[in-house]
């Protein structure tokens, strides 16, 4: 136990340290719910590439630099000047604020893939270099190549699948789990940066409320077994019961998506992974999707945020769920979302030069209110 404290202790040092079924409840349970106004903003595939000597390969090619990442920066930062905005792609955007100022948000939510390679270390540990880059850069402080808002953390499989040499094969996920767990995870020892209301040790899921709304980061997602994870799925159950169980709205956060490329499988006549295989699944399989739907069942979900395929900004429903996902943090993506009593707004945006943003992606709806 020492020993686990001495080095969250020390790498914060290094560090700078689709709408769901509706769960009816009686007015008087309902009525305890605190107000809604919560703005805030999600990114994900922010994928750090620093190596101690340039780059990791094909990140230049790929466009996954430093300079792309203070040019999202600065858009999150200047976002909160903008209007909601009353037009998308030439089309009315529905939005409940539109033409209201956006204003501050309450914080940033990394929806996984925070490096490209497992924190960018070499063959024997220490601090890797992508971690690093991304604490530089995605944790809350002043200044124009810094976020200026709480940023809540969540890992994607290129922060997790990359086993160390023997016999470090978990340090590089382990370094990983730590930098989340001294950010969010609250101890008689140490207060995080940014704490979360309930945090599982041993998946590294968390949660929060930002007033009446309830929301959880469950990295790759919840039921997450890969690479000697320990699932958070009975976690996930136990914290909506305690935490959601009146019907308020809550929001997750997690890496894989319902899109093609998330749940693709073994193609053995191509002898690839793509979305007409039928063999073994590459990210997470039907049975987990089963699984995690079965544990959020009954209660109040109003959207999933995810990350993982890089391209396309998507906003779609599956499963009775509303998913929503921009484009890669490399390429300037992320969503701006507003959640109050009575309506959910979100748009996605993509970064442009000196903090400029352009939407392209809106969504809204109105949400039951039985306060």
């Amino acid at each position: 136990m020492m020993r686990a404290v001495s080095r969250r202790q020390m790498l914060a040092q290094t560090l700078g340290i689709g709408l769901a079924s509706l769960l009816k409840v009686p007015a008087a349970r309902s009525a305890s719910w605190p107000k809604i106004d919560a703005t805030f903003l999600f990114s994900a595939d922010i994928h750090a590439c620093r190596m101690a000597s340039g780059l990791s390969p094909d990140c230049q090619a790929e466009g996954k630099t430093d300079e792309n990442l203070r040019r999202h920066i600065a858009a999150l930062n200047k976002v909160g000047e903008f209007e909601w905005p009353r037009e998308v792609g030439g089309a009315q955007s529905g939005l409940a604020g539109a033409g209201q100022w956006i204003g501050r948000s309450l914080g940033l939510v990394i929806g996984g893939d925070a490096t490209d390679d497992g924190g960018g270390q070499v063959t024997q540990p220490h601090e890797g270099t992508q971690l690093l880059q991304f604490s530089q850069r995605y944790q809350q402080r002043n200044g124009s190549d810094r976020v200026h808002v709480p940023v809540y953390v969540g890992l994607g499989n290129h922060d997790l699948d990359q086993d160390g040499p023997p016999p470090h094969v978990d340090w590089y996920r382990r370094e990983m789990r730590d930098y989340v767990e001294i950010n969010h995870r609250p101890s008689v020892f140490f207060k995080p940066p940014v704490p979360a209301t309930n945090y599982d040790a041993p998946s590294d899921c968390y949660s929060w409320d930002w007033g009446g709304l309830h929301l959880v980061q469950s990295h790759r997602f919840a039921g997450d077994t890969a690479k000697g994870a320990i699932s958070g799925l009975e976690w996930l159950k136990q914290d909506l019961k305690t935490f959601a169980g009146d019907g308020r709205p809550v929001i997750l956060f997690q890496h894989y998506g319902w899109d093609p490329f998330s749940i693709e499988r073994w193609d053995a006549d191509a002898h690839t992974f793509n979305d007409t295989g039928s063999g073994k699944p590459h990210w997470w399989s039907d049975d987990d999707r089963r699984a995690l739907l079965g544990a959020i069942e009954g209660y109040n979900v109003v959207g999933v945020f995810h990350g993982h395929q890089h391209e396309t900004a998507m906003i779609y429903r599956r499963d009775g769920l509303d998913l929503f996902k921009p484009k890669a943090a490399f390429m300037g993506g992320f969503a701006v979302v507003r959640v109050t009593d009575t309506s959910m707004d979100v748009v996605l945006a993509e970064a442009g030069p000196r903090g400029s943003v352009t939407f392209t992606n809106a969504f809204s709806k109105v949400l039951d209110d039985t306060r």
